[in-house]
């Protein structure tokens, strides 16, 4: 259980509603976290330029800074910093460039403060401080797989794998979202946009690319789930 008396985590909440800024605030600051709040894109980037948090609640609409371009100022200055959007845009196509984009989350408006409270517990996860000689603060970690964000390199067991652009930004997709099933039509947004119209056997291609560098031997980590799509998950 999380400790409500010791503040750990550093989150900052970025709205145009100062309002909506306060009452997260609020329930954010009830788990023990850290927050600070900003209400354009150009307060949120230089707060997290000085302040370093470990997440972000960003909408999508700012007064002066899109959402996106806030988004991809943050991962200049902080790599590892996750990224929760909620906005007003529902539209599938909206979450899809969200997710796509770099975001790791994205809940709409109007929200239950349960679930961005929720979420961002799962994303915080994955951040969780590792001790010296552990992998970097900016990588992702599965189980004994290890993404490098910065450095762009895997390594399972603590063997390196050779990946391919692609290979990573399919890798890195799903491990950003373990245990989650991901269609094919969402894996294809993701990794590849618009430039293979739909193909799915390319999914299954790159996939079965990724299961022979990954496994070599070891459990495997990435499962199909019959008719739905694909899943990562640490091996036991």
């Amino acid at each position: 259980m999380e400790s409500r008396t010791q503040p750990t985590w550093r989150i900052l909440v970025v709205d145009d509603e100062p309002d909506l800024v306060e009452v997260l605030r609020g329930a954010l600051g009830y788990e023990g976290w850290q927050t600070r709040g900003a209400t354009s894109g150009r307060e949120a980037v230089g707060i997290a330029a000085a302040w370093h948090p470990h997440a972000v609640v960003l909408d999508m609409m700012l007064p002066d800074l899109d959402g996106m371009e806030v988004l991809r100022l943050l991962h200049q200055q902080q790599p590892e910093v996750r990224v929760l959007f909620l906005t007003a845009r529902d539209a599938v196509e909206d979450r899809i460039a969200g997710i796509a984009a770099g975001g790791d989350d994205y809940v709409t408006k109007p929200f239950s403060l349960a679930e961005v409270t929720v979420r961002l517990r799962g994303l915080l996860r994955r951040t969780e401080p590792r001790p010296a000689g552990g992998p970097p603060p900016h990588a992702l970690v599965l189980g004994d797989l290890v993404l490098d964000e910065q450095a762009r390199e895997v390594t399972r067991g603590g063997d390196l794998v050779e990946l391919s652009p692609t290979e990573y930004a399919l890798l890195r997709h799903l491990v950003r979202h373990p245990r989650q099933v991901l269609s094919k039509a969402q894996l294809l947004d993701a990794v590849w946009s618009y430039d293979f119209g739909g193909r799915a056997h390319v999914v299954e291609l790159y996939i079965s690319y990724l299961r022979k560098k990954l496994d070599a031997g070891r459990p495997p980590m990435i499962h199909t789930v019959r008719g739905a799509g694909y899943l990562i998950k640490a091996a036991p």
